[in-house]
């Protein structure tokens, strides 16, 4: 049970909410989700920290860039797994989510100056 709390307060945030949707969709570095949800970079590293501590998302590196994802393969737990589907399937219904998909395909690295 201790580990579906710490789930459920990982997400327990609207942006970190975000941050789930999109990386259900696609991988994404810091700046380029600072870019979509229109926050900090600082902000968006701090909820990254919190869902990677919560299993929820991994992260790889890639060149300068480390890329996060959702982490919904099978060492995950069936709880979580399940829990993870049913949140990214309602967010991927809500307006704000429309709206993050829509300035993701907009989100270009190259172009954002991250800071690496």
């Amino acid at each position: 049970m201790d580990h579906l709390v710490s789930t459920l307060k990982a997400i327990g945030d609207k942006n970190r909410l975000r941050i789930v949707g999109l990386l259900a969709n696609k991988k994404l570095c810091v700046c380029e989700l600072a870019y979509i949800l229109k926050i900090t970079q600082p902000s968006v590293s701090k909820h990254l920290k919190k869902l990677k501590e919560a299993g929820i998302i991994e992260s790889e590196q890639d060149g300068f860039w480390t890329n996060y994802f959702l982490v919904l393969n099978t060492n995950s737990k069936k709880e979580d797994k399940n829990l993870l589907s049913v949140v990214v399937n309602n967010l991927s219904q809500m307006p704000q989510m429309k709206v993050d998909m829509q300035a993701s395909k907009k989100a270009d690295r190259e172009k954002l100056k991250c800071k690496i």
